[in-house]
């Protein structure tokens, strides 16, 4: 018998609005200084008649989801803000009820067609990649799940058990999940808060003597020393170039420096940072020598690196690096390469420490990759895309509700804090980073606990 609560849309809208950089966010080859936001309203109904209305956002970033430097930037994110609201227009047309993993995962077998359409009808000169659109379809998954929480009067994680799920895992995962939920590897409820990790872009001013005359005037630090004096920082995510093997062996080691300093005289917890070169090595034999040489320089720098990010191209069969290499010396993490089971079949081929989950490559498969990584003992990481408003909230949720490697990333409450203004009204401990860690005790209520009724005007 099928659920009761299993869900059908009625109507899905996106709205699209842009928002700018308070400062440029340099990462891999690009820089960003704004992106459009897409938030989708999605009103549904369950099998008893009732009717929810659930939300979702997300940033439609196509320098990280598609960097193709033969199209230009307006292009790209127009085909990725097209694609968008022609998957809310075939979601709206869909007319079964489903739980919504199974809603959104029949709804994304129409995805790659939307694109081919799409990229044809804009002269691309290919089709938009995968992780686009993903990036693209993302808060359409994030709404449904929203409003399957909200129609049936649940938190939406309570509702990924047998008494709610027509299928056990196996359904999705294999043989080797017969009889396993969903439920049983996620928390039962939110902690009071979690680490947040901080990210040093390859722009960013380090010393407050160093900051530019220039800087904004809003009374948000403008360098790093700032931000770690003011809200605690004990996690860094540090962007390197992954071509200059000087350049990124001397930004380790000034932000390990100045966080350093600020540290012992703030009496703060143990200091610890990941690093990320956004797909920049041509081989693992940089990473290796550039953590080779740190550590004959600074030892300790060393031992405070968490993890490597990604540092190949995401195409993993172009050249099958062997991250092996890498794996010996520090875990190393599968980020825009993972946007499939297939691609996390590869990464394991291919030893690859662990994976990167994202809210904007679905909720729907950042619950599924959660699931396979715990199942095998593979660690994970909970990151975001910059993400502001509700998008900040479901990502935080989110790591809250699962197992991720020490935090989650809130990097909009550096780069976008003005998008924030709506939710920090009513998510303060989100928004305002304390300690080292975001609250998340006010992540509550039915669906994904973003109270949307109680958001101020610009919702989202």
């Amino acid at each position: 018998m099928k659920p009761e609560t299993d869900i059908r849309p009625l109507e899905v809208t996106p709205t699209f609005r842009r928002i700018a950089a308070r400062e440029p966010l340099k990462f891999g080859a690009v820089v960003v200084e704004e992106v459009t936001y897409c938030v989708v309203e999605a009103r549904v109904e369950n099998r008893r008649g009732e009717v929810g209305v659930g939300h979702g956002a997300i940033p439609l970033s196509d320098f990280w989801a598609f960097p193709d430097p033969r199209v230009d930037h307006s292009v790209r994110e127009k085909a990725m803000k097209e694609v968008g609201a022609r998957f809310c227009e075939l979601a709206t047309e869909f007319d079964a009820y489903r739980h919504p993993i199974d809603l959104y995962l029949t709804l994304e077998a129409e995805l790659q067609g939307i694109a081919d359409e799409v990229s044809r009808e804009n002269n691309l000169p290919c089709v938009l990649p995968r992780l686009a659109q993903l990036v693209s379809a993302s808060s359409v998954d994030g709404a449904l799940h929203d409003a399957f929480g909200i129609v049936n009067g649940i938190d939406s994680y309570a509702g990924y058990g047998p008494d709610f799920v027509s299928h056990d895992l196996s359904y999705y995962l294999g043989d080797d999940f017969e009889g396993r939920y969903i439920s049983e590897y996620i928390r039962p409820d939110y902690p009071e808060d979690i680490p947040v990790f901080h990210l040093v872009g390859g722009l960013d001013t380090i010393r407050k003597e160093d900051v530019p005359g220039d800087a904004p005037q809003d009374g948000l630090p403008n360098s790093l020393e700032g931000w770690i004096e003011r809200d605690g920082l004990t996690c860094l995510k540090v962007k390197l170039t992954g071509t200059d093997l000087d350049w990124d062996l001397e930004r380790i080691n000034e932000v390990h420096g100045v966080a350093r300093e600020v540290h012992d005289r703030l009496g703060l917890e143990k200091l610890s940072f990941s690093v990320d070169t956004n797909e920049q090595c041509e081989s693992p034999e940089y990473v290796v020598e550039l953590l080779n040489r740190l550590k004959a320089q600074n030892a300790d720098a060393y031992e405070r690196v968490l993890y490597v990010e990604q540092p190949t191209e995401r195409d993993l069969q172009a050249s099958r690096h062997d991250m092996s290499p890498i794996a010996e010396l520090k875990p190393v993490i599968i980020d825009e390469s993972l946007t499939s089971l297939d691609d996390f079949d590869a990464a394991v081929e291919l030893n690859w420490s662990g994976v990167a989950l994202k809210s904007c490559k679905g909720h729907s498969w950042a619950l599924l990759f959660a699931a396979r990584s715990e199942e095998r003992g593979i660690p994970y990481t909970v990151q975001d895309l910059t993400n502001p408003g509700i998008s900040l909230v479901h990502s935080v949720g989110l790591a809250g509700r699962l197992h991720p490697m020490k935090g989650v990333e809130a990097n909009c409450c550096q780069f976008f804090p003005d998008a924030n203004s709506s939710v920090s009204a009513v998510h303060p401990g989100v928004c305002r980073r304390r300690n080292g860690r975001v609250k998340l005790d006010s992540i509550e209520g039915p669906g994904l606990g973003f109270r949307w009724e109680e958001l101020p005007a610009p919702r989202g």
